[in-house]
């Protein structure tokens, strides 16, 4: 089943599943998961849509980085990816 998941403003979403969700976001280090998980096509297809100063933008209103942090796309991705992942997951928990 597929979820959607948008970002706090509204300007970004993302179609993931839980099965997905869950394996991004998990207890200790989700780098690895992350990575893997970018490189699934129905997922880095639609990273790859996304507007560099979009998604910086996005991030930094979470004020977790620094704007010199946020100059990297590629990790902007990570991020973003990983955000959501968590969202989903806890708010699968939060529906069970």
């Amino acid at each position: 089943m597929e979820n959607y998941w948008t970002s706090s403003c509204g300007r970004i979403e993302l179609n993931l599943s839980l099965e997905h969700a869950a394996r991004g976001y998990h207890s200790g280090s989700c780098d690895q998961d992350i990575a893997a998980l970018m490189q699934l096509p129905e997922i880095s297809g639609q990273l790859s849509a996304l507007n560099p100063r979009l998604v910086a933008d996005i991030l930094q209103e979470y004020g977790g980085w620094e704007p010199a942090q946020l100059a990297n796309h590629a990790d902007n991705l990570e991020r973003l990816l990983w955000i959501a992942c968590g969202d989903l997951v806890d708010y699968q928990f939060l529906e069970g």
